[in-house]
């Protein structure tokens, strides 16, 4: 069935193919619940495998809203690509030279420069992710917060990152970004050459993924802040 007439979906794949299919779902303008089974390695915004009374799983199903980051880049060569991210929009050096990274929160400079290999902003659903494995905070599904997050940063030294309302707009500007290239990752969804990038929570898309109740996202992010 093509997706434009379907009312649920069944996933069947790792973390990375739920979400390319939830990004195919607001390409398309079609969103619909969408029901995860791990058939990939991690699995973390995944069900257990088992397809024995499905039907029944998927109806019983605890819904989750996620409200995705909407990522609008600008290249240096004047270029403007807006595209959405689920868990996270990240900032990553192109070549062996560090990046230089003015931060913006609401038009305000609150960072002047950044020497760093890269920043991300990460969602609550995605702060378990990329986010985690840089050293960012893991933040509860309800927290209407998002992670700012330094990825290896050398100056300043001691600045570990920001938690910042999810109603802001932040804005990446690269210094000198012909010399020193930055990319914008979106997800999965690469811009090379940018020159800036603004990044803010998008509540007029929602997205709903549904779990096994005893296995919920909001339960099972929660529980990572006690993992060893």
């Amino acid at each position: 069935m093509p997706l434009a007439k379907a009312e649920q979906v069944v996933a069947l794949g790792g973390d990375g193919f739920l979400l390319a299919t939830l990004h195919k779902m607001l390409e398309s303008g079609r969103v619909c619940p969408i029901f995860g089974m791990n058939r990939g390695t991690v699995g973390f915004l995944m069900n257990d495998w088992n397809p024995d009374g499905l039907r029944k799983r998927v109806n019983e199903a605890k819904a989750i809203a996620v409200s995705p980051l909407r990522m609008r880049a600008i290249t240096v060569a004047g270029k403007t690509i807006v595209y959405p991210a689920i868990n996270e929009v990240s900032l990553l050096r192109q070549t062996r030279q560090a990046a230089r990274i003015e931060v913006s929160v609401n038009g305000r400079v609150v960072l002047p420069e950044l020497v760093c290999d890269g920043i991300l902003v990460a969602t609550p659903a995605g702060s378990t992710a990329y986010n985690l494995s840089a050293a960012g905070p893991i933040l509860p599904l309800g927290a209407n917060l998002v992670s700012l997050t330094p990825i290896s940063p050398f100056r300043p030294r001691r600045w570990r990152g920001a938690l910042i309302p999810d109603d802001l707009e932040i804005s990446l500007k690269v210094i000198d970004p012909k010399k020193r290239p930055v990319s914008a990752v979106a997800d999965q969804l690469e811009v090379r050459d940018v020159a800036c990038v603004e990044a803010r929570i998008d509540r007029s898309q929602t997205l709903s993924i549904l779990f096994d109740p005893e296995h919920a996202l909001d339960e099972r992010i929660a529980m990572e802040q006690f993992t060893a």
